[in-house]
């Protein structure tokens, strides 16, 4: 009796002691992310953002002419997926650590290839710079509480990031590839479907048994843009000229994959083949 009791005061204690384990309290910088599609250009912005709780922010909290972290807490990300220009600079495709180093009339704008600090790194590495630029710094005409990260100014080929704390914003201009991927997109739809692309079709229509007659052209398609070397594409014709009752055909484009995957050494599809021509042939 004394042992349950013991055992169940025990089971108290622990569950009790892994509800507080669990507790959550606000942050003082609340954590907030930013996604934003710039023409065909995805942005992410990943940052903490302090409050000015009656402070004096640049000067004060904020060293002027100094790195800062740009927010609280760990490094704010900078995110693009593709490469993105400010001024005559080019920013490749990635994600980077901001810094800024706040000045009284411009802010230098600091992307670093090691988004993994806490707060700014222990040694800087002046190699692990990928970018620098200046935003403009102006003055508001009311308080912003809470420190702000902003992408304004939408175009289909340029917006604007805006850094915001208290009366100051510092604002810096980008351009984004949107020109370029537009060409290449109409480039290949006006190009037509490519030899993989035919492959895929007919693969699926091979695999989910639709129009086998459609599948066999697509896959004839396939084989004509990009020759017999696709040996796994010869393949899937076989297979679809056996499910269509054409044996004798399947065989010789067995043949034709076999001596294919000979060349790429590739002794998985030579055996798959010969195992099928086996097949056909009884």
């Amino acid at each position: 009796m004394m042992k349950n009791i013991l055992s169940s005061i025990i089971l108290s204690t622990v569950t009790a002691l892994s509800v507080s384990a669990q507790l959550q309290t606000p942050k003082a910088s609340p954590f907030s992310k930013l996604e934003q599609k710039v023409g065909l250009t995805d942005i992410k912005i990943e940052y903490s953002r302090p409050s000015k709780n009656n402070r004096d922010v640049f000067g004060k909290v904020v060293p002027m002419n100094e790195i800062w972290r740009t927010g609280a807490n760990e490094n704010t990300k900078f995110t693009c997926s593709d490469a993105i220009v400010f001024g005559t600079d080019t920013l490749k495709a990635g994600t980077y650590a901001l810094y800024t180093k706040p000045g009284q009339n411009s802010w230098e704008i600091i992307f670093y290839t090691d988004a993994t600090n806490w707060g700014t790194p222990e040694k800087w590495d002046d190699t692990k710079v990928a970018l620098k630029t200046t935003a403009k710094v102006n003055a508001l005409p009311s308080v912003v509480e809470s420190f702000t990260i902003t992408i304004d100014n939408l175009k289909s080929e340029s917006a604007t990031m805006t850094l915001a704390w208290d009366k100051t914003s510092a604002a810096v201009s980008f351009k984004v590839p949107t020109g370029k991927k537009v060409m290449a997109n109409i480039e290949k739809v006006m190009a037509g479907p490519s030899a993989n692309d035919y492959y895929s079709a007919a693969n699926y229509y091979y695999t989910e048994k639709k129009d086998l007659k459609q599948a066999l052209t697509w896959i004839n398609k396939s084989i004509e843009m990009q020759g017999t070397s696709a040996y796994w594409v010869i393949r899937t014709k076989a297979l679809i000229q056996a499910e269509m009752g054409d044996k004798k055909g399947a065989i010789e484009t067995a043949k034709i994959s076999i001596e294919s995957a000979k060349k790429e050494q590739d002794q998985h599809y030579i055996d798959m083949n010969n195992a099928s021509i086996a097949e056909w042939s009884k």
